[in-house]
């Protein structure tokens, strides 16, 4: 039943005007957001040379940690492993090594203490260069 005579329903219409301003506002909001980064690569394949390297005294000192404990610095083993002895052998391996780095060869299985220790005792000799030694999968 029409109990509207003679009346005809308006169209419902949508503004285009006020969603393309919004839109548009979007859109320069997120370009001016949007952080771009190029990523390219250059491979490239540098020239080899068969030229003997000058030998340098290595400025490395070596800290074995195994699986038991026990740890030895340049192969000599320690009788204690504490901060303190491990810091003096440090100092006594360096010599008169300026800046040596410290290279921490420790076990899988062996105790994150024992591997915070020998960090710390690095950092008790006054040498803060550590590395890890790693080794790959086969």
């Amino acid at each position: 039943m029409n109990f509207r005579r003679g009346r005809t329903s308006d169209v419902p219409e949508i503004n285009l005007i006020p969603l393309i301003d919004v839109l548009l506002v979007i859109i320069i909001f997120l370009m001016l957001t949007t952080t771009y980064s190029k990523f390219s690569g250059l491979e490239i394949n540098l020239p080899t040379a068969e030229a003997s390297k000058p030998e340098e005294a290595p400025k490395e000192i070596n800290v074995t940690l195994t699986a038991a404990g026990q740890v030895l610095v340049n192969k000599a083993p320690l009788a204690s492993a504490s901060v303190q002895s491990i810091s003096e052998a440090l100092r006594r391996a360096a010599g008169d090594l300026k800046e040596p780095v410290v290279v921490i060869n420790a076990d899988a299985k062996a105790n994150y203490q024992s591997v915070i220790d020998i960090m710390q005792a690095a950092q008790t000799a006054g040498y803060p260069r550590i590395s890890f030694a790693t080794q790959s999968p086969h």
